[in-house]
């Protein structure tokens, strides 16, 4: 009888530990840094770092005098992506001006990308972005439809060597800034039925306050 009265506390024990084990496995919060870090990943592999903020398209035209027009433009004719000629564009019937024209060379039609819905627009694009940590995200459901915030630190990368040069970098502020160290970023992120997928960049605005009767 003694020895069954000390054997009962153990299996308590035991049926109480395996309990708590239990509830603790269905309270822990599943780990999507991977997954949120792909679908980021992807979502940039489409949406790349270009110099232009909208489409342009070439053959463009600038004033000689214009150095604030020519500057950029001559950068991207010493890596070979423009050819450069001048020409005198008549400005009044007595009076005319130098310009540059600015076209694309080989080396800049094989780097282009166009724009599948303005034929003929494009852009030059210098990397993309490539999540190093997911830094937090809102809490989530399982459920399809579900969102989270996400916030993260990225480099940008598959930089081509003309946008590593120099000449490049002073002539477009924007690709030094981009290339130096880690930035922060936040999205949106959705869960389909082929996983997470980025919604929108960007956080998400605060509602706005009831206003008053």
């Amino acid at each position: 009888m003694r020895i069954l009265r000390m054997r009962m506390p153990c299996r308590a024990a035991v049926v109480l530990g395996a309990a708590v084990a239990l509830a603790s496995g269905c309270n822990k919060r599943v780990d999507n840094t991977i997954h949120f870090t792909d679908a980021i990943n992807t979502y940039y592999t489409a949406h790349p770092e270009c110099l232009w903020k909208t489409p342009v398209k070439f053959p463009v035209q600038a004033d000689t005098s214009d150095t604030s027009k020519t500057t950029p433009y001559d950068a991207l004719v010493d890596q070979g992506l423009l050819v450069r000629t001048t020409d005198q564009k008549t400005v009044m019937v007595v009076a005319s001006k130098q310009v540059n024209n600015y076209d694309l060379s080989e080396k800049g039609r094989a780097a282009w990308m166009a724009d599948t819905d303005q034929p003929g627009f494009g852009n030059f694009c210098y990397g993309r972005r490539r999540v190093t940590s997911i830094d937090s995200s809102t809490p989530t459901s399982n459920e399809r439809g579900a969102t989270t915030q996400v916030s993260y630190h990225y480099t940008v990368a598959d930089t081509p060597a003309w946008a590593t040069a120099e000449e490049t970098k002073n002539a477009y502020p924007q690709i030094r800034a981009d290339l130096e160290g880690t930035h922060t970023g936040q999205a949106i992120l959705i869960e389909t039925n082929e996983g997470w997928k980025l919604a929108r960049t960007g956080p998400i605005a605060p509602a706005p306050a009831p206003s008053g009767s």
